[in-house]
């Protein structure tokens, strides 16, 4: 029992969902910066990252719902920082710099958040 009463399997499901959101995101930062400015790109990310983390809650609550809507979005947000920071800031760019920018960072993640909880609460319904 790992985190209220799941199995180590339920929560591998929960942190591979919360990856593959991040993969998407990547993938929207990776594909913008090949055709457009950095300012664009974030734009881009800020307004398709929630849309990439619904799909994925979408998902994951029709088929597993191991978690409530607020604890997916937790996990979600917290896989999704993590990885920002040991693998985009410690890894790619060797600084945090890009947690300074609101757009860049804070404001994706507060949409993260509530795309996932708010995915849950509707397909919870």
């Amino acid at each position: 029992m790992l985190v209220y009463g799941m199995k180590l399997l339920d929560f591998l499901v929960l942190i591979i969902f919360g990856i593959l959101g991040q993969l998407g995101c990547w993938g929207l930062m990776i594909g913008g910066q090949a055709v457009t400015t950095l300012d664009n790109t974030l734009i881009i990310h800020a307004i398709g990252a929630p849309f990439v983390f619904a799909l994925v809650s979408f998902v994951y609550f029709k088929k597993f719902k191991y978690t409530s809507p607020l604890i997916t979005a937790i996990a979600f947000v917290a896989i999704v920082i993590l990885m920002d920071f040991f693998i985009v800031s410690l890894i790619i760019n060797q600084n945090f710099d890009m947690f300074l920018s609101p757009i860049g960072t804070w404001i994706p993640f507060v949409l993260i958040f509530t795309s996932t909880y708010l995915t849950g609460l509707i397909v919870k319904k």
